[in-house]
């Protein structure tokens, strides 16, 4: 499949569609606490999607995924199937939403800390949304994605940590997972050549430990092999005609970014 450049019609659909998705995250914040099973957090984000946003949660029967959402927790890299799983003071989670709207999707996750947490799970989860901002300010037309890849890799391995190389960013719209990928590893000047009009998701897995995982019975769910703590952060992003622009942004990252890189 090739990559798809997006008409300006198709991209204010998919600001649309991030905007959603960024503003699941926000209304979720609140319940993200210790005593809450995650079960119960896939419930508050499904009503909200389907009832609120009159959108649909892409990940729900996508493969057979049984859920709504995503939460990886502590150890688990990605893909975590929403269960009875409680959260407990000191744990971290990745919440991954993906909203339709009118057709199209958007894409983003977010790490949460639950209660107090430990220094080196803090600084894990401050590392790895670095490291996809780093990698983000790579993009514009002419680039490469392996410029992408580098920035996050150097910035991992650089603080002693690992990046998971099994999966990766991709492209999206009218479909969930779209060409390009977009490896979190690389070499500067390696790789497809970045266009103007491209959208595609940055989504590091950044592990505590080494890099290695294996996946659960339940056929989704990632773990780190050596039981360490692992971290992820995703934006779907624009290639603009000079930078990019952060489909998926929240409110309280808008001090992270250039002014001229937020959503329209």
């Amino acid at each position: 499949m090739s990559v798809l450049i997006k008409t300006s019609a198709e991209i204010e659909k998919m600001r649309i569609a991030g905007r959603l998705a960024a503003e699941v995250l926000e209304m979720l914040e609140p319940y993200v606490l210790p005593g809450v099973t995650t079960e119960e957090l896939d419930r508050i984000c499904h009503d909200y999607i389907v009832g609120t946003q009159k959108a649909i949660p892409a990940p729900l029967n996508y493969r057979g995924f049984p859920k709504s959402i995503c939460t990886s927790v502590n150890h688990q890299i990605c893909h975590g199937i929403p269960g009875a799983k409680v959260l407990k003071q000191g744990d971290i989670v990745n919440i991954d939403i993906t909203v339709i709207k009118d057709g199209f999707h958007g894409d983003t996750s977010k790490m949460f800390l639950i209660g107090e947490t430990s220094i080196r799970a803090k600084r894990l989860v401050a590392i790895a949304q670095e490291a996809m901002f780093l990698g983000i300010e790579q993009i514009r037309p002419g680039a490469h994605l392996g410029d992408i890849g580098h920035a996050i890799q150097r910035h991992a391995e650089s603080n002693s940590y690992s990046v998971v190389q099994e999966f990766c960013g991709h492209g999206i719209g009218r479909n969930f997972h779209e060409e390009p990928q977009v490896l979190h590893y690389g070499q500067p000047g390696q790789g497809l050549e970045i266009r103007e009009g491209m959208i595609f998701t940055v989504e590091p897995m950044i592990n505590l430990g080494k890099r290695h995982l294996r996946i659960l019975p339940d056929g989704w769910t990632a773990v780190t092999r050596d039981h360490s703590l692992s971290a992820q952060w995703e934006h779907m992003v624009l290639v603009t005609a000079d930078g990019y622009e952060i489909l998926t942004l929240r409110q309280e990252e808008l001090q992270k970014v250039k002014p001229d890189t937020r959503a329209q």
